[in-house]
């Protein structure tokens, strides 16, 4: 029974944290570029962000 319980939710974690993941980039992608510099980041860098894939020593540049 766990194991089939394991099977399920398993994709179900994945998936939300697929959603919750779009729909931040979605909001992100809403703010304008002034919004956008103010929280520190580049329109280019909003799928990184998202996805936890950005470190500040990663980035490169000072703001």
């Amino acid at each position: 029974m766990s194991t089939m319980l394991s099977t399920i939710i398993r994709p179900a974690e994945e998936i939300a944290r697929f959603l919750v993941r779009r729909a931040a980039i979605a909001r992100l992608c809403e703010l304008d570029d002034d919004a956008l510099k103010d929280i520190g980041l580049a329109r280019s860098e909003i799928e990184a962000a998202a996805y936890g894939r950005m470190t500040a020593s990663s980035r490169g540049r000072i703001r």
